[in-house]
């Protein structure tokens, strides 16, 4: 196995196990994790001149623009030059994967390919009781009883973003976006496609792919 820097992407709609598969990878290989949502908040926190940018944005409900996805990104890498990484939620879009060009080469793009019926129940999951702001999950932690609130037996709602329809368009958008970008790697001969429901049915292949490229810290049981 080559000793030189691993550069990897992973790619994958919300609800696709996508974080759960990027623990797995960080801990088993020994790579850093780098995910644009978890920069997006902490320059948020810190009011950064990117942050502010963003904000301005995610305040009116718009998406944070490229440019300044990017300029997050290009930097939280620079301070990474050293290290083994892969990527979580970037490039989401051909702007952003042509940006990211400029600055490395990447070896290994993963593609999560899980069935939009799958991504679209369970997104939809999530039912809360806005008074007091619990949240249930019908498959990891659903309430007593079927829509209603255990501690008070008030009813529980579904938030918009939440609603089959509102995910349906969720998943449209990141197809869209995302579609150009899979095709960028395709052609490059770096994308690995893996397809399935269940996360631990495909770690395994995952787990292959990175052996081939980069020396286990531990076994693959762990996770």
């Amino acid at each position: 196995v080559a000793s030189k820097l691993l550069r990897a992407v992973i790619l994958g709609p919300p609800g696709s196990g996508k974080g759960t598969v990027c623990q797995r990878i960080a801990q088993n290989f020994g790579l850093q994790h780098l995910s644009s949502g978890h920069f997006l908040r902490e320059n948020l926190k810190a009011n950064t001149e990117v942050g502010e940018m963003a904000r301005q944005d995610l305040e009116k409900g718009l998406l944070v623009p490229d440019h300044v996805t990017t300029r997050l990104m290009v930097s939280e890498l620079e301070l990474r030059s050293g290290q083994h990484w892969l990527l979580d939620g970037f490039p989401r879009t051909i702007v952003q994967a042509e940006a990211l060009d400029k600055i490395c080469d990447l070896d290994l793009v993963i593609s999560l390919n899980i069935p939009f019926e799958t991504l679209k129940d369970r997104l939809s999951r999530r039912w809360i009781h806005p008074p007091s702001g619990r949240v249930y999950n019908l498959d990891f932690n659903p309430p007593h009883v079927h829509g209603i609130d255990d501690i008070t037996g008030e009813p529980l709602v579904q938030q918009e973003d939440d609603k089959p329809e509102a995910v349906a368009a969720k998943l449209r958008r990141y197809k869209d976006a995302a579609k150009p970008v899979i095709e960028l790697y395709k052609s490059r001969g770096v994308l690995h496609q893996f397809s399935g429901t269940e996360t631990n049915k495909i770690w395994p292949y995952v787990y292959t792919l990175f052996s081939n490229k980069i020396t286990p810290i531990q076994s693959k049981e762990a996770y």
